[in-house]
């Protein structure tokens, strides 16, 4: 049997009625203005992109669909593992990951992975093309990847070139050799969670890691939790209050994993990007020496606030990744299954619900790319809206799809419910998304308070 040409309930290309069809027949200046090239809806905004970034995104792609795709099944449904532990799949993932500059491309060569063509462009607008791949791919090994950025993070927004060189520099080099060195990003507690990122919550917190002052350094003893890729990290960005002193004394510490008094106590069983720890540390009296402290005492909620207004961004890519995943595997399931003799496609009401979602996925990646191409000093109210705005919408992208479904929804084979267990994550982390709405009045109050100024929206 030879495949339709057209959709039922639609005209073919070639028909008279058509307008592709008629537009070609346009004098010069009409079809410069009216005929456009049918392709495919990626690679469409694969054309739009500068150069340097779009061959990013294209090898982002390349190396998904070669090693994340082939194992994010496995890893998924993978038995818990003991803190510490890494499954042999994953491992290799971090290893090639790291040869091809995966875990190091924030800097220039030769510090860094970064193609010199890329560099005028914002990182977090790289980041964000990368990480939309990944989770394309798989949610939980797009984490492993992409957490290791978060924790290095701090290092650079320092802004201590000696630190960049001394601390980032030697795990940029190992994660290139493909000897993967994690960075983990510490500071969720036990009783702080949302504290550690709203001031308001903050001013009241009391601390649970305290630094109390040594010959030569610091102390550190109390516990973070819920840190991802924290079991497997080598070093971790640790923010830590000052004894005797409130969240305003909060410092940044760089810290060695292997040394005396580091322990990671547990790592979570989680619903989603399971193939990423989430892991509790766990501080006793662990030294770090003061040339260890990253931007100066009582410098670390400036650096804190500032790492989650970088790294919002990219967790909104992660909400266009896990779309488009959904809508890509919805879209294959109405082609392939069928119903009264006819494959859903043709039906219009599926039609409708997928242009609809493709219209969502499509929106929210404007979204992103629009606050990551000026995200050189990515501003609070920008990067928190967009945060919350694209994981909430891709999260009923991932909803319609279970819907369109059905029973097949919950099958794990048909992809649909782990990109949904996934999706759920990003609307917690980087400040649950009720968090990242009040990030945004904070930014804005100042405009909000002055009655007589005119505010644009």
């Amino acid at each position: 049997m030879s495949a339709p040409t057209h959709l039922e309930g639609h005209l073919p290309a070639d028909h008279p009625l058509s307008p592709r069809r008629q537009y070609r027949d346009l004098p010069l200046i009409g079809r410069s203005l009216a005929n456009y090239p049918v392709k495919d809806l990626w690679e469409t905004d694969f054309a739009r992109l500068p150069g340097p970034l779009a061959r990013q995104r294209r090898r982002a792609r390349a190396f998904a669909e070669q090693h994340l795709v082939p194992v994010a099944d496995e890893l998924d449904l993978a038995a818990h593992l003991p803190a510490g532990e890494c499954h042999p799949a994953a491992l290799e993932v971090l290893r090639e990951a790291g040869r091809q500059g995966w875990l190091s491309y924030f800097l220039p060569r030769p510090l860094g992975s970064m193609p010199w063509r890329a560099l005028p462009y914002p990182p977090i607008w790289q980041c964000s093309l990368i990480v939309e791949e990944f989770s394309r791919a798989c949610g939980g090994l797009m984490l492993l990847l992409s957490a290791h950025h978060l924790g290095a993070m701090p290092l650079l927004l320092s802004g201590n070139v000696r630190n960049i060189l001394r601390h980032l520099g030697p795990v940029y080099r190992s994660c290139e050799r493909g000897d993967p060195h994690l960075v983990a990003f510490a500071i969720t507690e036990p009783g702080a969670g949302s504290d550690v990122e709203e001031g308001e919550g903050a001013a009241r917190a009391h601390p649970g890691v305290v630094a109390t002052s040594t010959t030569g350094g610091w102390l550190l003893n109390g516990r973070k939790c819920f840190i991802s890729g924290g079991d497997l990290a080598r070093t971790a960005t640790v923010f830590a209050a000052l004894e005797g002193e409130g969240m305003e004394s909060w410092t940044c510490f760089y810290v060695d994993c292997a040394a005396p008094g580091f322990r990671v106590a547990r790592t979570e069983l989680k619903m989603g990007m399971r193939a990423s720890g989430a892991a509790e540390l766990e501080f006793t009296d662990l030294f770090v020496p003061h040339d260890r402290v990253i931007g100066g005492l009582r410098r670390g909620w400036a650096i804190n606030r500032a790492t989650l207004n970088a790294s919002r961004i990219p967790v909104a890519a992660m909400g266009v990744g896990f779309a488009r995943a959904a809508t890509e595997t919805a879209l294959d399931f109405a082609k392939r299954y069928t119903l009264g003799g006819r494959a859903l496609i043709h039906y219009q009401d599926v039609q409708l619900h997928l242009a609809t979602m493709v219209a969502e996925t499509r929106a929210i990646r404007s979204l992103v790319w629009q606050e990551a191409r000026g995200a050189w000093q990515p501003r609070q109210l920008n990067a928190s809206m967009c945060k919350f705005h694209a994981t909430d919408r891709a999260q009923v992208v991932c909803e319609m799809a279970m819907d369109l479904l059905a029973d097949h929804g919950g099958l794990h084979e048909r992809k649909v419910e782990k990109i949904f267990r996934d999706v759920r994550l990003t609307r917690i982390f980087e400040g649950t998304n009720q968090i990242n709405r009040l990030s945004l009045m904070e930014d804005w109050q100042d405009q909000l308070l002055d009655v007589d100024q005119h505010m644009g929206v």
